[in-house]
Order: C-alpha cells, then structure tokens, then sequence
C-alpha cells in the first residue's frame, strides 16, 4: 500500500505513462472535457483541491521542463496569484500564449487532471524533460 507522495492510482498511472516531451494537463474546474485524452477529475468543491496543490504534489513526481498557460491568465488575476503561480513553477520556463492557442495543445496531453480550483485561467500544460 502506498504511504507517501501521490496517493491516486489514475494520477500515478498517468505520471508513470508520460514520457521525455510527452505532456500533462492540470485544469481548474471550468475547464471543458476533452475526449481524446483521459481525465483524471480529482475536484471535490470550490478550490479543494487547487491547480497549485495538485502541482506540488505532481512536481515531486515529474520533472517538466516547459509549461504553457493561457496569456489571460495575467489579464484575469492579480499580481498576488501570479506570483503564487510564478513561485510553484520556479525554475520551469513559463510560456503565455492566448487561451485559444493554449487549447490546441491540450489533445496532444498524455492526461488531464481536473482540479476544484476557482482562479480564472488556472489550467496550465507541464511538458516532460
């Protein structure tokens, strides 16, 4: 049985399938459903859990090396949430393109993991090193 880390066996199963460039989505809870990939749907109730508590946790597991967010994102929140998002994702570069591009990355994901989080524009794409 397992005791530490990542607890989920559909996230541990998705961690375990994404392989060097493959790519992993984590998605607030307006997020839409896409068919083409599997979703992991982890939300319970408004912001429990977040996108940042779900990358914490995912980072301890996975090494990205690049992450893709939608540029509204920056538009949408204040300086105080980007920072917290900036601060999660230290030492992965960070690219913003606009949130009609950013979705057109997203059936190219190994997986998706659907959080409770509220923030506006949360979802980011983690690609693997």
């Amino acid at each position: 049985m397992l005791t530490a880390a990542i607890l989920n066996p559909q996230i541990l199963s998705l961690l375990a399938r994404v392989r060097h460039t493959n790519s992993l989505v984590i998605a607030d809870r307006g997020f839409p459903f896409w068919r083409e990939i599997e979703t992991v749907d982890i939300s319970l109730t408004d912001d429990i859990p977040t996108v940042l508590q779900v990358l914490e946790a995912v980072r301890k597991q996975f090494h990205p090396v690049q992450a893709f967010m939608a540029r509204e994102f920056t538009r949408h929140n204040d300086a105080k949430t980007r920072a917290r998002f900036a601060e999660a994702l230290s030492g992965v570069p960070l690219n913003y393109e606009p949130h009609v591009q950013f979705k057109k990355r997203v059936p190219g994901a190994i997986g998706l993991i659907r959080t409770g989080d509220t923030v506006q524009y949360a979802n980011m794409i983690l690609v693997s090193g």
